[in-house]
């Protein structure tokens, strides 16, 4: 699943060519991928708007529109948001909707393109800022890199829980934006055992995961993103930070730190990898 590096990957490379341009039309291929609006009513919320800017609050992307509105999408488990100049062929397979960009001087006409194929993907239009602020408050947590989430904070959140670490990590209300694979690497910068019960953390503990979570996040966004399965960049090409994993995906090789082999596990529902030496906390 695309989590924070690989969103932010693909935002930083579409706000330059998107924002400040109008959507001259919206085309959905799919009805599910616009829940809960109609294909209607989407493609005319869309069509006419311009793009204010291209943001993204934890793993979602936030198209605010001129007019006070604002696009959500999320890319789930295997959507890409790619950019199509105005001469390319669609993708064949798995498009769900496209977004047609109007050219303006010195950038050509093209599409913002939806592709999905297990069809989790979401993109909804939130009508005002107060609505769009109360839609991401439900449901995430503070940005990892903002001042707000620091070791306090996450112990905090830690107090009580009888979940094991990980779990916490994943809770997007908690922190936003890291998923099975961040967790992983960043348990494992910290020396903290992913299934430890979260209650047992300490202070110090908390203040170095706040520290290792930014680490393996920052680590992502300058590899543009990992690339296990169906991520791709906005222009089809992948990431490379499956290429630095310290543990994730690498059961049965040598830890980076001493040699132990990863082993593979689950927690919290999901594959875990970890080192049983050098995570012993």
């Amino acid at each position: 699943m695309p989590e924070l590096p690989e969103v932010e990957t693909i935002r930083r490379q579409l706000a330059p060519i998107a924002e400040g341009r109008a959507i001259e039309a919206a085309e959905v291929n799919d009805d599910r991928w616009v829940l809960p609006h109609t294909v209607d009513e989407f493609e005319n919320l869309l069509a006419g708007r311009r793009i204010l800017k291209l943001g993204r609050r934890g793993k979602y992307f936030v198209l605010a529109l001129d007019g006070g509105s604002a696009l959500v999408m999320h890319l789930r488990m295997t959507g890409n948001l790619l950019f199509l100049p105005d001469d390319a062929e669609p993708p064949s397979a798995h498009l769900r909707g496209q977004l047609w960009l109007s050219g303006d001087q010195g950038r050509a006409a093209g599409s913002l393109a939806f592709v999905d194929p297990r069809r989790f993907g979401t993109a909804e239009v939130i009508a005002t800022q107060e609505a769009l602020n109360e839609y991401l408050d439900a449901r995430l947590g503070p940005e990892p890199f903002d001042a707000s989430f620091d070791g306090p904070s996450l112990h905090q959140h830690t107090r009580g829980r009888k979940s094991p670490v990980k779990a916490v990590l994943l809770d997007q209300r908690v922190v936003a934006g890291v998923g099975n694979i961040y967790a992983d690497e960043a348990l494992y910068r910290a020396g903290i055992a992913p299934h430890k019960r979260a209650a047992r953390l300490t202070r110090a503990q908390c203040e170095l995961l706040a520290e290792t979570i930014r680490d393996a996040l920052a680590a992502g966004i300058d590899a543009k993103g990992a690339s296990i399965d169906d991520f791709r960049d906005a222009y089809g090409v992948k990431g490379s930070f499956q290429d630095q994993f310290l543990v994730h995906r690498r059961e049965g090789l040598d830890c980076p730190g001493c040699g132990a082999a990863v082993v593979k596990t689950r927690v919290a529902g999901r594959g875990t990898y970890f080192c049983r030496a050098c995570q012993k906390n």
